[in-house]
């Protein structure tokens, strides 16, 4: 299955889980419901997936956590904050350059038209 196929399943899953639970809800929710929602799709998703930061060669012994990886292939990354600034955006592109994968998708969840509240983020590698 390639990214942008993943992607459409994603952006569905997205739609019945704020259709089903609205806005202003913790990521920590979202996350779960998505993770369901892409595995009823038969996608595999996993969750709070730890990468290592390499630095010069050197593995520095921290990392973060990427909230969702579907397939291997496409990061989510879940917000529910009030509005999105341009560090989140920065932030999911890092996300992609660390892991050197080409796609992901930045999706707040307190917005009032989900439509507005979904970002594709590419790596050109």
């Amino acid at each position: 299955m390639t990214e942008n196929e993943i992607s459409y399943k994603i952006r569905g899953a997205i739609f019945n889980v704020y259709n089903n639970l609205g806005p202003g809800l913790l990521e920590s929710i979202y996350c779960k419901a998505l993770m369901y929602e892409l595995t009823k799709e038969g996608l595999k998703v996993k969750q709070e997936i730890p990468i290592p930061v390499i630095y010069d060669d050197i593995d520095l012994n921290v990392g973060f956590r990427l909230d969702l990886l579907v397939e291997n292939k496409v990061i989510i990354e879940v917000k529910s904050v009030e509005k999105l600034v341009n560090v989140h955006h920065k932030q999911v592109l890092t996300y992609l350059k660390i892991t050197d994968l080409s796609l992901a998708i930045l999706v707040n969840f307190n917005v009032d038209n989900i439509t507005n509240g979904i970002y594709r983020k590419v790596n050109h590698l």
